[in-house]
């Protein structure tokens, strides 16, 4: 056995270049040209929008300078299910991995794909949401629920499909698309931020409104960015509400730990995990709030909030080339979710391949093949997130009286937000508790900051949580009860006779 490969089947293969495009490729997905439209209607001010953006910003580079400390002393496959099982024992790592599978990153793949069909739809008319298969509606299903097949869907299961078998052809092939696509979009992404600090700033610019702070001047009110808020605070049900239109800017840069779970496929861990989480991490924030700064400079607040379809982008290249502007940036934003879905695809397996090597998900999913590769985890991730691309809910329309039909996916990932968070904290809060649990441990890097930084993140992570526990403490409950799922679980796997 080289050097490189691991008692796993696995081969240290990326070098730094490839680890910080999976950090940059994993977090640029759709989320930087869509969200920022429910922000600005949550916050009701650019200062406010624009504010959200650097905290959340904040939030993921402290988080990202304490992980990079658990991420070189713990280079292993699986990443943060690791950091979980050798901090607080291997309930909790599964605790972390089963809603993983569940939805959270295979609910993300599926968003995603569902939007490079979304924006392909833009250029092919076939393509589209209510261009049903076999039937003429969905299949109603009862309990707010139905079942279609859209060329919207098909397209996105085609797409997970086909950037699964690429992943199973080897590390190589899977990281040369990972890195085309991730500097295409990442040159894309830099182009929004050119176009709008050079050719925005008109007079009716948002970034021009003399009401930057002032979202009662803008037509902001707490009842009508939250409907059925009673809270009558003034200022605090601002911030209350601020909180909450955070949950778009941090949820589209979340993916930065998934280069930890390829942590045995990189070399010399010790220094390019860390460069990979910060140098990559530093990249995206400070694209992710120069882009809002472009949006802002070529669109009224107003044209944010209301940009159809909340594609924000596609809005602010309309405004300063035409059609042909929206037209572009509407292939970009496929380039886009195209690179962050391979990225979500490649990572995500290595944690379902960890579970399994632990005895705690099906045995199978645990080996490699020739290749290198946990193709079985990768196919086993692949088949869910096709089945959960079908699932849709459904909902009435008060003013037409006619049915709207939803994905079953981004309800479950509205569910899992607080949770989430919650793993965050718990993630930050690891680096803690194996200072003094492993103290001798070897750590080729060393939290900078320490206790300070990770204190800090923990305290913004923790007043998110309590925000949305206020807010919206009936799907904070569901999320949890979502993870919650996974205790009987766990306790049946351990009991499970090994295959």
């Amino acid at each position: 056995m080289s050097n490189d490969q691991q008692p796993s089947g696995l081969v240290r293969a990326l070098g730094p270049i490839d680890a910080t495009m999976i950090v940059i490729g994993s977090m640029i997905g759709s989320g930087i040209f869509i969200t920022s439209a429910e922000s600005a209607r949550l916050s009701g001010a650019p200062g406010w929008l624009l504010l959200a953006w650097v905290i959340a910003g904040l939030l993921t580079m402290t988080g990202a300078v304490s992980c990079s400390e658990l991420a070189t002393m713990m280079p292993r496959a699986g990443g943060v299910y690791v950091f979980f099982r050798e901090a607080y024992g291997p309930a909790m790592g599964f605790l972390y991995g089963w809603p993983l599978f569940l939805v959270v990153q295979t609910g993300t793949i599926a968003a995603v794909a569902i939007a490079f069909g979304k924006f392909l739809g833009v250029f092919v008319s076939a393509i589209s949401p209510d261009n049903y298969l076999f039937t003429k509606q969905p299949i109603l299903l009862g309990g707010g629920y139905a079942i279609s097949l859209s060329t919207q869907q098909l397209t996105a299961i085609g797409l997970i499909a086909l950037l699964t078998w690429t992943n199973t052809r080897g590390l190589k092939l899977g990281t040369l698309v990972q890195n085309t696509f991730t500097f295409a979009k990442t040159a894309a992404l830099a182009g929004v931020v050119v176009v709008g600090l050079l050719l925005g700033w008109n007079a009716s610019s948002a970034a021009r409104t003399s009401a930057w702070w002032d979202s009662w001047a803008n037509g902001w009110s707490p009842q009508i960015a939250q409907p059925g808020f009673s809270f009558a605070g003034g200022g605090l049900a601002l911030a209350l509400i601020f909180g909450k239109s955070m949950i778009g800017p941090i949820f589209a840069q979340t993916a930065w730990t998934n280069v930890t779970f390829l942590g045995s496929e990189v070399r010399e861990p010790g220094r390019n995990l860390v460069r990979a989480l910060l140098i990559g991490s530093g990249i995206v924030v400070v694209l992710y709030v120069l882009a809002n700064v472009s949006y802002l400079a070529l669109l009224s607040f107003p044209e944010i909030q209301r940009a159809p379809q909340d594609r924000v982008a596609v809005a602010a290249m309309k405004s300063a080339f035409g059609n042909p502007g929206a037209m572009c940036m509407a292939a970009a934003i496929m380039i886009s979710t195209f690179g962050c879905n391979n990225g979500l695809i490649l990572a995500g397996a290595r944690v379902y391949f960890a579970m399994a090597r632990d005895r705690l998900f099906l045995n199978i999913v645990g080996t490699t093949i020739s290749k290198h590769v946990p193709a079985a985890a990768l196919v086993a991730q692949g088949i869910w997130t096709a089945l959960l691309t079908l699932p849709r809910t459904v909902t009435t329309n008060a003013a037409t009286d006619k049915l709207v039909y939803g994905n079953v996916y981004t309800q479950l990932l509205e569910y899992i937000v607080s949770a989430d968070l919650i793993f965050y904290l718990l993630m930050v809060l690891a680096l803690i508790v194996l200072r003094r649990k492993a103290p001798a441990a070897e750590r080729p890097y060393r939290t900078w900051g320490y206790p300070i930084v990770p204190i800090v993140s923990m305290f913004l992570a923790a007043l998110l949580i309590v925000d949305l526990a206020f807010l919206a403490p009936t799907t904070s409950g569901i999320g949890i009860l979502i993870v919650l799922t996974g205790v009987p679980v766990f306790f049946l796997w351990r009991k499970a006779p090994s295959a």
